[in-house]
């Protein structure tokens, strides 16, 4: 595998509310047999009725990592997490127009091998513990710019269902020389 760590690629399913990232993520372990990391976020947020200040930004992103850390024994070759420290970035920027220092720490010394960025072409999926419905198109576009800044290896995901995961797979074979 490719400049992984410990035999382990990491994989983040990142971008938007409401653009598949579970569904993404799981249904590409499941095809890669190996483990998917839920967001840590919806079980926190959850339990606290959808209400949240700041500091529980950062302590979403410390479980999400941890959730990772557990998952990653039981990985084979490849992780996927849905979920990752720019998501809780963006997040926190776009609520509280700032970010914890140990998110941005984590942004910049435990990259992902690679980022499989969601395009808001799906609709909608209304969800008690979902915000931005109308701007989705503008996150999405902030996550590239995170991205691209950061020089990060990543790959815009579009399209429905099947041909959604296809291109998925296909990003993730092109990069890990599974073809």
């Amino acid at each position: 595998m490719k400049n992984c760590k410990e035999n382990i690629c990491r994989i983040a399913v990142t971008g938007p509310e409401s653009t598949g990232k579970s569904w993404l993520a799981e249904k590409l372990a499941r095809h890669y047999n190996t483990v998917w990391v839920p967001e840590y976020a919806r079980i926190y947020l959850a339990k606290n009725d959808g209400k949240y200040v700041f500091d529980d930004i950062v302590k979403i992103a410390k479980g999400q990592k941890l959730w990772e850390e557990n998952f990653l024994n039981k990985a084979d070759g490849l992780l996927f997490a849905d979920t990752d420290a720019i998501v809780t970035k963006i997040w926190s920027e776009v609520v509280f127009g700032k970010c914890d220092e140990w998110i941005l720490h984590q942004i910049e010394n435990n990259p992902y091998d690679m980022y499989l960025l969601c395009y808001p072409d799906l609709p909608w999926q209304p969800d008690p513990l979902r915000e931005n419905p109308d701007n989705r198109l503008e996150l999405f576009e902030l996550y590239k710019n995170e991205l691209v800044s950061r020089k990060l290896n990543y790959k815009v995901i579009k399209d429905k269902g099947t041909k959604r995961l296809q291109n998925a797979i296909d990003a993730v074979d092109n990069l890990f020389g599974y073809k």
